[in-house]
């Protein structure tokens, strides 16, 4: 997979997810329908809920796709998947903004990509002379140098192209297509989830600390 498909596809998942396409709202606006909820405490409540609401969303979105079909994209990738990474990109950048980061800085949306990435997320870094711990931390994140960004989102969009293969084969039991929907629903329900706590730990401010909100504009939930 090259940089230059990566790098694509990775501007494709930030512009699609963030902004909305279809019937999903964008980012912010999502975020805005937590915001202005006053049956939340604070913003880590309304973290939560989102996390579990979009959980539940990415499991109806698999097992319906997970019978199969291609969504539009850079690349040519099973529906599931596009569609999956578009709506964990888009709950990454609602939890962004209900912690008050700005969805227009490059390092909020590398951070957004380095929520997508999981586990290869600490691979896309080797080789770019940043030392990071065990842990992606919000502390580590925040310490790279702002000329890394943009090569950081080539390699993690190269790093998920190049693992798609291996989640079609855990996502599409061929032989049994209802069973393949099942699985590919549960499989996008679990790496949902631990996207938005990877999201969460990146997005949440330390004790005490305080960051400047941005002004949002509140829309009526998509469902």
């Amino acid at each position: 997979m090259t940089r230059s498909e990566g790098s694509k596809f990775a501007t494709y998942l930030l512009e699609k997810g963030l902004a909305g396409m279809g019937p999903l709202s964008s980012a912010t606006d999502l975020a805005a329908e937590y915001l202005i909820d006053q049956a939340y405490e604070n913003d880590d409540q309304r973290v939560a809920a989102l996390i579990r609401w979009e959980t539940r969303k990415n499991f109806t979105t698999g097992f319906i796709t997970g019978l199969g079909g291609v969504v539009t994209l850079p690349v040519s990738i099973p529906a599931a998947l596009g569609l999956s990474w578009l709506l964990q990109a888009r709950m990454a950048g609602a939890i962004a903004r209900i912690y008050g980061h700005d969805l227009e800085s490059e390092r909020v949306r590398t951070k957004i990509l380095l929520s997508l990435a999981g586990d290869v997320a600490k691979d896309a870094m080797k080789g770019l002379g940043l030392r990071l711990d065990d842990r992606l931390t919000q502390r580590a994140v925040d310490q790279i140098p702002g000329r890394a960004l943009v090569e950081i989102n080539k390699r993690i969009g190269a790093r998920l192209l190049a693992t798609a293969g291996q989640r079609v084969v855990l996502k599409f039991p061929r032989a049994v297509p209802v069973v393949g929907g099942v699985v590919g629903g549960s499989l996008d329900a679990v790496v949902c989830r631990k996207v938005g706590r990877t999201a969460k730990s990146l997005f949440r401010p330390p004790s005490g600390s305080v960051i400047d909100a941005v002004p949002t504009i509140c829309h009526a939930r998509d469902g």
